[in-house]
């Protein structure tokens, strides 16, 4: 707009300069409607940089043009382009003010040709308001699509964060799915290791079975290590089918492996499981497990376990309790083993309750609600 605006001075300016003093002021000549025409036209060049500035400095021009009563030029138009500018790119109060500064100046060049005509000075505005409307709505549409860049960015990084919060929570089950394997099957592996070490000499046999106990345990550990760390894969390839996760149809064969472990455990199930989420046998099955482990690691020598599920209408309830030394198991290593077991009741919604018994030994309570994760 800036160029054609120049060119169209320097054209009309043979024409123009000697006939400037149709207001009564003296004739400029042709040099000095040039010199006037880049003062008004020069400062566009930097309007999208500088637009208050130059709207400021063109009508400055132009003020000082009007009292030294020299007619106006065709680059006095270029007090509409420095106001479109400054609509469309600058808030509505300085639009607004730059809208009334044009249409002070069309007043006042219009005033100086004789009496103000209403209806030339209507028919001007008209033309300086649409040049106006058409800088607001640059403006607005300018604003509507940053706010659609803005919200299109701060969705993809909600996106990412979800992503993130969803990767750490996995890879938080995946810690506690790895403790409980590991912590579980270790713990049989160096109780069978300390068996077959005693009865290597007097018993063969024996020392025998808990060979074969302990690599049945280490296979059972690794099939289970391979599962979870599969899940970290990136490339999403499986190259081998894992076991599925464990729930309550393993648990008979739990216990198994806890006794062949020296453990003897009394194992009692009331009532019937009722489409149970797989997440909830799940839990269930690791704090049966948490709480056999502690048992075999803390209760000493002759320790015996009982566990009790009943399945009720609303929740499930887990005992598991021993006779060994409890007070261990609550000053265990770490503590990894309890406090991932409170994390997977509480998922649910349940309580678990893990204590010394004050008669001897040590109780596992947990209450979980049947209908799922809150």
């Amino acid at each position: 707009m800036v160029t054609p605006l120049l060119l169209y001075c320097l054209l009309s300016a043979p024409d123009i300069g000697a006939g400037l003093d149709i207001t009564g002021g003296e004739g400029i000549g042709t040099w000095g409607v040039l010199g006037l025409s880049a003062l008004l036209v020069g400062p566009l060049f930097w309007r999208r940089r500088f637009p208050l500035a130059v709207m400021a400095l063109v009508s400055g021009v132009s003020l000082l043009q009007w009292l030294g009563d020299v007619a106006a030029i065709p680059a006095n138009l270029a007090v509409l382009v420095a106001m479109f500018t400054v609509a469309a790119s600058c808030s509505l109060p300085w639009a607004v003010a730059a809208g009334a500064v044009a249409e002070l100046g069309t007043g006042m060049v219009l005033s100086d040709w004789g009496e103000l005509d209403v209806e030339i000075f209507l028919n001007a505005s008209v033309f300086v308001v649409a040049i106006w409307i058409g800088g607001i709505y640059v403006n607005m549409r300018r604003r509507f699509v940053e706010n659609l860049v803005e919200r299109a960015e701060r969705a993809e990084r909600e996106r990412d964060q979800q992503a993130l919060i969803a990767t750490a929570a996995e890879r938080a089950r995946i810690a506690r799915e790895l403790h409980d394997v590991v912590a579980h099957n270790v713990s049989v592996i160096v109780v069978q290791a300390d068996g077959a070490g005693f009865a290597i000499d007097n018993d063969p046999d024996q020392a025998k079975r808990a060979v074969e106990a302990i690599s049945a345990t280490g296979r059972q550990a690794l099939a289970e290590m391979r599962r979870l760390v599969g899940v970290l894969r990136d490339d999403g390839a499986r190259s081998e089918e894992y076991a599925p996760q464990p729930g309550l149809g393993q648990l008979d064969e739990l216990v198994r492996q806890v006794r062949a472990s020296g453990l003897p455990v009394d194992i009692r199930v009331e009532g019937t499981p009722d489409h149970l989420a797989e997440g909830l046998q799940l839990v269930i099955y690791r704090i049966v497990q948490e709480a056999l482990t502690n048992t075999l690691k803390h209760g000493g020598p002759g320790v015996k376990a009982t566990v009790q599920v009943v399945y009720g209408p609303r929740d499930v309830l887990l005992r598991i309790a021993d006779d060994g030394r409890g007070a261990a198991s609550a000053t265990g290593e770490g503590g990894h083993g309890l406090i991932g077991m409170r994390e997977r009741v509480s998922m649910y919604g349940g309580d678990v309750h893990a204590a010394p018994k004050p008669g001897g030994g040590f109780l596992v309570v947990a209450r979980i609600p049947a209908g799922g994760p809150r």
